[in-house]
């Protein structure tokens, strides 16, 4: 059955699987999927599975059950065969199968509803608000002391809310993953006795998150894969049933697992068919989340009866495969950290064979060039752009992207290339268009809540005229009538007819009087459509703001977002609502848009044209130019005297991580003879370590997405006191030793 197909010796072992439990480091580019998906087809074809039987797949996101799925129907020439004997999941979708079939064990109604990270972070952040509402104060002494009273208002009013919504996600994702409920850690804080204030803050938003939750009968992810694994131990004769009708379980990407994820599957696994496939190398989540690599690592080193490699990559050209082999050697015995050394490990990458029908790209020496040249971030992106101008035209079928370390330079790099009239793919949270159209109305409907405010009464004219803003025809009517709105010192004057008079306006700006009128009927017109439905008022005036097609139909997804978000918080207004679409314009809110993203992303869709996408959106993906800009010690520390770190605030004193110390504390509750008693300082120290560990990955990750050329590059910063990052620099030198040796 499988042939026709040409597989690699070290594929073939694989497949050679009879069962146990098996575990498979697999290196970037090496067909994993492939390699998993044959495995599938061949325990269906050889007949192992009894006609109620099923293999068990789990993947980590959507985009991979279609993959798989297409792939293992590939092997049968007639699908018939193989109707029935499979089943793909996430792990979440593998966990809500579990609990939607047995509801009451894991204290739900059957009509039990799953909230999305959007619905789940509206409910958290109202649960953060209501807490720092009563206790405000109790959490201000971990502030800067040094803060000038203005700069600790502006903090407390706008930096700090955040910062305790992002410790109290962490702390609630961490208290789940070990099964504990709020009242489980009120006991624990009580039986301790010790003074643990980040403990007690997350503990009290974890309880009213929990009740929120509870009153609408709906559960977050988390929850399901917790109250999955309660299910499965709470009803031995549904689990054994679950054991018969998978008797083979295959899990990919198993580098990102947490500890629950893991024991659902452990437990599924009771007949000791379990084969793990992942990448250690490519653990890039674990920051802040429950993932965590160490898990699969221990299951390759203790617990897998039989351990295989898929070391054989036909991705990259050579010169990027010794590349990112350098970085694997030069962490384990260099890296000035010893803590770190063991961030990356082998399996090496290693070229195909002659005979392979997928060779790797022909070696170039060129092809690859890490600039150690000190730039601006401006500069950065300018020289980039300025290679692309260049490179683009003389090869239109290529496929390139450029990648960054976090969104905003994403950002930054898109309105650049933009500028430039170069083709520009996103593959970032939330796409260029999403975010000015969220903006646009976020401000209109910014004005209709505060219908007074003459700032914002100009600011609504400036996007209803926008496209004047770089006609050098309107320009000046454009700014001439923002700033007459803007010094209006009665509103109600200006929009009622009876008041208001073009008379007003001196006669040499009779051009400036019709502007005015004609945007007053349309102002008026506005707020006559504030009584209609959100949905149906953002339509309103999208008809107002847009003419292209995509930014209509962005218009009607937004509409749809508000709708839900004001069905699910009656007691909110315009105020609120118009807020919301603000954090959407800003990338604080998640919105996909017409994203493909989540959906699986084709590099080869997009021949000719940049994607720009951040190295974690990149993971799974190739292209054959790839640009890896921002590799300084801010993206990329090495926990060096002068590095700094993204977790640590400026406004925070000492410069802790609140995230670290909060999940340090939870740690002292949850296990004091192993961890000690919570000492301060301590766990943002540890971060540190970790930290770098992941970026290390993260900068793997980055140099194996390119096939055929890459490009590294690194900035100084905003305030131009930034270094390269220590690995940059050790493959710069080593990359001009090579090629001088050549």
């Amino acid at each position: 059955m499988l042939s026709s197909f040409h597989f690699r010796p070290s594929q073939l072992e694989i497949l050679r699987y009879c069962g146990g439990k098996m575990g498979i480091a697999a290196v970037p580019g090496s067909g994993k999927t492939f390699t998993l998906s044959a495995l599938a087809a061949e325990i269906i074809a050889r007949g192992l599975l009894a006609e109620d039987q099923e293999v068990l797949i789990v993947t980590l996101v959507n985009s991979a059950v279609e993959n798989f799925e297409t792939r293992i129907r590939s092997f049968f020439p007639d699908r018939i065969q193989v109707l029935y004997k499979y089943r793909v999941r996430t792990l979440h979708g593998l966990a809500h199968d579990i609990v939607r079939e047995r509801p009451a064990l894991a204290g739900l109604d059957e009509r039990f509803q799953i909230l999305d990270e959007r619905e789940a972070g509206f409910i958290l952040k109202g649960a953060v608000q209501a807490w720092l509402t009563a206790h405000g104060s109790l959490l201000e002494d971990y502030l800067d002391p040094e803060l000038e009273p203005p700069k600790r208002d502006r903090v407390l009013r706008e930096e700090w809310p955040d910062l305790l919504y992002e410790i109290a996600l962490a702390f609630i994702r961490s208290a789940k993953d070990a099964r504990l409920e709020p009242d489980d850690l009120r006991h624990l804080l009580e039986r301790t006795g010790l003074p643990l204030p980040l403990a007690e803050m997350g503990t009290a938003i974890y309880a009213d998150y929990q009740r929120a939750l509870r009153y609408r009968g709906a559960v977050d992810f988390d929850d399901l894969v917790r109250l999955a694994c309660h299910v499965l131990e709470s009803d031995p004769e549904y689990l054994a049933r679950l054991q018969y009708r998978f008797p083979y379980i295959l899990e990919d990407e198993a580098q990102d697992s947490s500890r629950l994820q893991e024991e659902i599957l452990r437990l599924l696994a009771g007949h000791g068919n379990w084969v793990r496939v992942g990448d250690p190398n490519q653990a890039i989540y674990e920051t802040f989340t429950t993932a965590n690599p160490a898990f699969l690592r221990n299951f390759l080193s203790s617990e897998a009866d039989q351990c295989r490699e898929l070391p054989v990559s036909g991705r990259s050209q050579p010169l990027i495969l010794e590349l990112a082999n350098f970085l694997i050697d030069w962490t384990n015995q260099a890296h000035p950290a010893e803590a770190c050394r063991d961030a990356l490990s082998p399996p090496y990458i290693r070229p195909t064979d002659p005979d392979d029908p997928q060779p790797n790209p022909p070696f170039d020496l060129e092809a690859v060039q890490i600039l150690t040249k000190k730039y601006t971030p401006d500069k950065e992106i300018q020289v980039v752009v300025a290679s692309l101008k260049k490179w683009l035209p003389s090869h239109p079928d290529w496929t390139v992207a450029i990648l960054t370390p976090r969104n905003t330079r994403g950002f930054e790099v898109v309105e650049a290339l933009k500028k430039e009239n170069i083709p520009t793919v996103e593959l970032i949270s939330s796409t260029d268009e999403t975010r000015r159209a969220a903006g646009a109305l976020g401000n209109l409907l910014a004005y209709l809540s505060d219908p007074g405010n003459p700032s914002k009464l100009a600011l609504a004219y400036q996007v209803w005229r926008r496209d004047w803003r770089k006609d050098k025809t309107q320009h000046g009517l454009y700014r001439h009538v923002a700033e007459h709105l803007r010094k209006l010192k009665q509103v109600e004057s200006y929009l009622n007819p009876l008041s208001f008079s073009t008379n007003e306006v001196a006669a040499e700006e009779e051009e400036v009087a019709q502007e005015l009128e004609a945007f007053r009927q349309k102002v008026r017109f506005w707020q006559d459509a504030v009584l209609l439905p959100i949905d149906q008022l953002i339509l309103t005036l999208a008809q107002d703001l847009f003419t292209e097609p995509s930014d209509l139909a962005l218009a009607h997804k937004l509409a749809l977002v508000l709708k839900q978000t004001a069905e699910s918080h009656s007691d909110w207004r315009l105020p609120e609502l118009s807020d919301e679409l603000v954090l959407i314009a800003r990338n604080e809110r998640r919105f996909l848009g017409f994203s493909n993203s989540d959906s699986g992303f084709d590099p080869e869709a997009h021949r000719g044209k940049v994607v720009v996408a951040t190295i974690h959106k990149s993971k799974g993906l190739e292209w054959d130019r790839v640009y890896l800009i921002s590799v300084n010690n801010y993206d990329f520390p090495s926990l060096q005297p002068s590095d700094r770190y993204i977790a640590e605030k400026w406004f925070v004193r000492s410069r802790l991580n609140l995230q670290a110390e909060a999940l340090a504390q939870l740690r002292t509750l949850l296990f004091p003879n192993e961890f000690g008693w919570y000492e301060e300082g301590h766990a943002t120290l540890e971060s540190r370590i970790e930290y770098v560990r992941e970026r290390l990955r993260l900068l793997y990750v980055g140099i194996t997405r390119a096939k055929r050329e890459l490009i590294i590059t690194w900035n100084s910063g905003r305030q131009g006191d930034l270094l390269p990052a220590l690995p940059l620099r050790a493959l710069a030198g080593w990359l001009q030793r090579y090629k001088h040796k050549r």
